[in-house]
């Protein structure tokens, strides 16, 4: 319970505040989380530069985005607090402290059962002892002293295992609705598996549609400027290879092809118009010119970011966010 509400509430001074606000009975304030405090700032940044130039539109592209994981978070939060924590807590706090309780009444209750048991067993061999002494009246005497001994002490015998059984039957009850809790405690731990599920969700899709706006943020001239093994920003085309593209600051992109994939499974060859000039970087990479249409398969083993391209009888490997592929 405690490390779940690390995982929803990292911040152990807010827990702490929370706490307290829940022993009060009163309603913690509600305090912007971390994804919301970077996408205000990522907002209010991109202002500055301003939303026209192409770094400004992309921070508050970014800063919104963030802004919707952080009320994506708050949800998460809200649902396993209500769903999942809330239950636990009321158990561990409630129904197993009694329970605890109560075992612990049931051993002592045992302790008090085993000492009455040896006591009567302790009787019983001295009065077999005195007995065995036939001769003087004294001892006739100590046979009686042990005979009431012996039925005090079965007396004690027959209170202890009275309270021990009422004990046991008491305990047995509350642990046969364990069965129950453990039940309950499952739909709670799988409306918490559902509210994750949903949430990350929720975060893949916002990322999804964020790096689609930043593949339309870049300038045609960008990548250009930065021209790396790894090929510059595609446009948006819906065919275009690695269309949902995201490139970082670098110039790196990473990109799931969907057409590339259907390429390599199919391992036939597609015509490709290139998009940007590329100078190769050496003698097993083909030099392309913007425009021109060229032939491109894929070669088993070869990086993922790679097709092959030919053009008449020049072959070469080609970066494949250089190109778009034709119907």
């Amino acid at each position: 319970m405690k490390q779940t509400e690390v995982l929803l509430q990292p911040n152990p001074n807010a827990r702490i505040e929370e706490f307290v606000y829940e022993k009060l009975d009163r309603k913690a304030p509600s305090r912007i989380n971390n994804p919301e405090l970077l996408g205000q700032y990522m907002i209010d940044a991109g202002t500055e530069f301003g939303p026209g130039t192409a770094y400004g539109n992309a921070l508050i592209k970014c800063g919104e985005t963030q802004k919707r994981i952080g009320t994506a978070d708050r949800e998460l939060i809200q649902s396993s607090a209500l769903n999942f924590l809330t239950p636990l807590r009321n158990f561990i706090e409630g129904d197993y402290k009694t329970i605890a309780k109560e075992r612990k009444l049931l051993q002592n209750k045992r302790l008090d059962l085993d000492a009455a048991k040896t006591r009567l067993k302790k009787a019983k061999a001295a009065e077999t002892r005195a007995s065995q002494l036939n001769s003087a009246r004294l001892e006739g005497d100590n046979i009686m002293i042990w005979a009431e001994e012996v039925t005090k002490s079965e007396q004690e015998l027959r209170i202890t295992q009275s309270e021990f059984d009422r004990q046991a039957e008491i305990t047995r009850l509350l642990l046969e609705g364990i069965s129950s809790t453990h039940a309950h405690h499952l739909r709670c731990l799988n409306d918490f598996v559902e509210a994750q599920m949903t949430y990350y969700a929720q975060c893949y899709q916002y990322m999804l549609d964020l790096q689609k706006q930043l593949g339309r943020c870049f300038p045609s001239n960008y990548c250009n400027n930065n021209q790396t093994s790894v090929a510059p920003v595609p446009s948006a085309s819906s065919n275009v290879i690695g269309s949902s593209a995201l490139t970082s600051t670098s110039g790196l992109v990473i990109t799931s092809p969907s057409n590339l994939i259907d390429l390599k499974e199919c391992g036939g060859s597609r015509k490709a118009r290139v998009l940007y000039d590329y100078d190769a970087a050496n003698s097993s990479e083909l030099s392309l010119l913007a425009d021109e249409v060229i032939t491109v398969f894929s070669v088993v083993g070869m990086d993922s970011d790679w097709l092959m391209g030919e053009r008449g009888n020049q072959k070469g490997r080609v970066p494949i966010t250089y190109l778009e592929l034709l119907n």
